[in-house]
C-alpha cells in the first residue's frame, strides 16, 4: 500500500499540504514526518501548531531528528564542524538537521520506494517544485504539490480554529531563527528580535573565521544597524526587500542589494 508522507515541517504550508492529503486519501496511510530542532531556534509556538495540526487529523507526529537536535542548534553544529558549507554543497546545518536525518528516514522505511513525498511549495514557487522533483526523481521517489497542483480546498488553518503560528507576524517561514542561508533582512530581524542568537552567530563567524552573509561579518553590521534601530526603522520578512532598503538608504548606504533580502530556502 502506497505512503503518503508529508515533509512536516510546523508551518502553514505543510499543514496545509497535511490536511488537503488526508482529505483526499484519507489518514490510514499518511505520514507526518518532521525534523525537530532545537527550542532554542523553533519557536515554542511552531511546536504548538504541528501538534496542533496532527491531533486535528488523528495522526502522531513521526519524528527523524538529528541525535543531538534538543542541545544543539545551527550554531552549534557548524562550529563543531568548522564551517557554514563546505565548497558548493548545502549548508552544513541543513545537511544534519534536516536532510541527512530524512534520507536515513526513506532508506530504513522505504527502500522500496513505495511512497509519496509532498511538500508545501505553491504556485510562484514552480523553480522550487522543479529542483526537489529532480532531485528525488533520481533516486527513484515520487512527489507531489498539492498548494501548486491540486484544486485547493482549505486556505487557511484559521478554517478549522487553529491559528497559524504567531511567528509570522515577523518572520516570512517556521524555520530556524537565524538561519545561515538568508539575507541581511532577516539578519537585521535577528539583531532586532533575538540579541541572543546575534552574539551566538558572531561567536560562530569568529571561530570559523568566515562570513555567514558573502560579503560582510555580522560586527561589520552592527554600526548600520544600530543607527536603524535608533532611527525607529522597523521591519518584517513580508516587507519586499527592495522597500525595506528603500528605507533603510534614508539612514545607511546600501551594498550588494541581492544579498539584503536572501530568503532562507530550508525545506528538508
Amino acid at each position: 500500500m502506497t505512503k503518503h508522507i508529508i515533509c512536516y515541517s510546523g508551518g502553514h504550508s505543510s499543514a496545509l499540504v497535511a490536511i488537503e492529503v488526508v482529505k483526499k486519501f484519507g489518514k490510514d496511510n499518511v505520514i507526518l514526518l518532521n525534523h525537530d530542532i532545537s527550542a532554542n531556534v523553533e519557536n515554542e509556538d511552531i511546536k504548538r501548531f504541528k501538534q496542533e495540526v496532527a491531533d486535528y487529523l488523528g495522526l502522531p507526529i513521526t519524528f527523524a531528528n538529528n541525535p543531538n537536535w534538543s542541545i544543539k542548534d545551527q550554531f552549534d553544529i557548524t562550529m563543531d564542524q568548522g564551517g557554514f558549507k563546505f565548497g558548493n554543497s548545502t549548508a552544513i546545518c541543513t545537511y544534519q538537521l534536516k536532510t541527512e536525518p530524512f534520507e536515513k528516514y526513506l532508506k530504513d522505511n522505504f527502500s522500496d520506494k513505495d511512497c509519496i513525498i509532498y511538500y508545501g511549495f505553491d504556485k510562484n514557487e514552480m523553480h522550487r517544485i522543479q529542483r526537489r522533483s529532480s532531485i528525488l526523481g533520481e533516486k527513484g521517489y515520487k512527489t507531489d504539490y498539492p498548494l501548486a497542483l491540486w484544486e485547493r480546498t482549505i486556505q487557511s488553518t484559521k478554517e478549522l480554529g487553529i491559528e497559524p503560528p504567531n511567528t509570522y507576524s515577523v518572520w516570512k517561514h517556521a524555520n530556524c531563527t537565524g538561519c545561515l542561508k538568508a539575507g541581511k533582512q532577516h539578519w537585521y530581524l535577528v539583531y532586532l528580535h533575538r540579541p541572543d542568537l546575534w552574539e551566538k552567530a558572531k561567536k560562530a563567524e569568529e571561530l570559523i573565521g568566515y562570513s555567514i552573509i558573502k560579503d560582510k561579518y555580522l560586527d561589520e553590521l552592527e554600526e548600520d544597524f544600530s543607527k536603524l534601530k535608533c532611527q525607529g526603522i522597523t521591519t518584517t520578512e513580508h516587507e519586499d526587500g527592495r522597500t525595506f532598503m528603500a528605507r533603510a538608504r534614508k539612514v545607511i548606504k546600501i551594498e550588494n542589494e541581492d544579498l539584503f533580502s536572501k530568503p532562507c530556502e530550508c525545506f528538508v
